[in-house]
């Protein structure tokens, strides 16, 4: 359409992958659009997922502290009064920060900002709003929407997904999770905190089901001690509003006799789906997978010339920084420039406290590849900084490959997990060896040491254990 406003580049989404694709198509000297229909840029995980949450349970975190562990440091202050308006609205304050951010950064790189819900009409054309517009390059970036279970009608009020739960006007009595992944733990780690009982329902025989089975069994083994209770290989068959609360029937997974759960709010976190339908993809011949996933090749692009997709509709784990990574990359490859991404080295994250991290393979895919293999562990209370946090839970376990001393994968609970994977990750994106991380020099006292001595470990040869 000749009369229509034309683009380099038109990103439909704002959040972590779309906005940051469209920055970098920016800064690349690419006419860079991008559409949103919702009235803040910055999608689901800036307005109702990683950014509140993440201030909910720092929030969170602070009350347990003040209530359970300050007295231990020789800081009395007596029982703390929970405020939970004034607790939303930091998290509503740091949602907006965090938006508002984003909307400067379009300005700043001339990024115009197409409001409303977007469709590709054609290849090269896209409406947004009742209005068309011409781009050489179309950009796929929706992200992912709650999934739920057959027969459970989420309603927002009761039964709830993670935007529910990030909104309560009140504390449950009795939160029960259906689900025993991140957001499901994270979300009932707040609430716990706060007062609630928790019950985490899982199909699986165990928490974190993706990630290092030593870590799922140390979550477990501690946030069982912080009061949260599990009911592992089990499943939910009916969640029903009772006009007073929820009553749930829950079975063993492999069968058996139904037992009924009352609580007053569910949530419901058994994962996420591609967020792609609306889009007009399959008028224009865009092929998807099974799971509504937006098919691509190495360059992210689709079976149709010029229309790419990135982040939470394509293949691979649904992470806001490997969204990110995969929207510089692509910004770069439009412009003629090449990029790379390992997905083995996209590290994952649980917020929880204390945090689990994860980066590369687990022991258990690592049996699987019938690779031989080191593993080295050290304790967080053999750390002389963790004890002068009172924060001694949890390990940090490096697997290294047998004979090469190559690390395969690190795994982490303990304080500050998400920051020291970091380091892990920096370490197998240039191929270092156990060796290599036990041989450089780690500040002390620091949490860091304890990755330097799980090195030292694999080797047989740790310093303070």
């Amino acid at each position: 359409m000749t009369d229509a406003p034309s683009y380099d580049v038109i990103v439909i989404g704002s959040g972590p992958g779309g906005y940051v694709c469209a920055i970098r198509c920016a800064q690349l000297g690419l006419k860079t659009a991008c559409v949103e229909k919702r009235d803040t840029l910055g999608g689901t995980c800036l307005n109702v997922g990683c950014i509140p949450s993440k201030a909910l349970l720092q929030a969170s975190e602070k009350f347990h502290e003040a209530e359970h562990a300050l007295a231990a440091f020789g800081v009395k202050v007596g029982k703390p009064e929970l405020d939970l308006p004034t607790m939303m609205k930091h998290k509503d304050a740091v949602v907006e920060s965090n938006t508002k951010g984003v909307e400067f950064l379009f300005k700043k790189n001339k990024i115009d900002w197409l409001k409303g819900e977007g469709k590709v009409a054609a290849a090269g054309v896209v409406e947004v709003a009742g209005k068309t517009y011409n781009a050489k390059n179309i950009v796929i970036a929706t992200g992912s929407d709650v999934a739920s279970l057959p027969g459970i009608t989420i309603d927002e009020k009761r039964i709830v997904s993670s935007t529910g739960a990030i909104a309560l006007e009140s504390v449950p009595k009795h939160l029960v999770v259906i689900g025993g992944g991140v957001i499901g733990l994270e979300l009932g780690a707040v609430w716990g905190r706060l007062g609630a009982k928790v019950t985490v329902v899982e199909y699986l025989d165990r928490i974190l089901p993706t990630m290092d089975g030593d870590l799922s069994k140390e979550a477990k083994k501690i946030f069982g001690k912080q009061g949260m209770e599990f009911k592992l290989s089990s499943k939910v068959t009916s969640v029903k509003d009772n006009g007073k609360g929820v009553t749930l029937s829950v079975e063993p997974a492999a069968g058996g006799a139904a037992e009924t759960i009352e609580a007053d709010i569910v949530l419901v976190a058994v994962g996420r789906k591609a967020y792609t339908d609306g889009l007009g993809l399959d008028a224009v011949g865009v092929e998807r997978d099974e799971r509504g996933r937006v098919k691509t090749d190495a360059h992210f692009q689709s079976n149709v010339k010029g229309i790419f997709a990135i982040g939470d509709v394509i293949a691979g784990p649904m992470l806001a920084h490997k969204a990110e990574d995969e929207g510089v990359i692509l910004a770069e490859m439009i412009a003629g420039q090449t990029g790379h991404i390992d997905y083995n080295l996209v590290p994952s994250v649980v917020y929880t406290w204390p945090e689990v991290a994860s980066v590369g393979q687990t022991e258990d895919q690592v049996k699987a590849a019938n690779a031989q293999y080191k593993v080295g562990k050290f304790p967080f209370s053999a750390n002389g900084r963790a004890r002068a946090m009172n924060a001694t839970e949890g390990f940090v376990k490096i697997i290294a490959d047998a004979k090469t001393d190559r690390v395969l994968g690190v795994h982490i609970i303990g304080p500050e997990a998400g920051t020291l994977i970091a380091e892990a990750v920096i370490a197998m994106e240039f191929g270092a060896s156990a060796e290599d991380i036990a041989r450089t020099c780690h500040a002390h006292p620091t949490l860091e040491e304890a990755v330097k001595e799980a090195a030292l470990a694999v080797d047989g040869r740790p310093l303070h254990m």
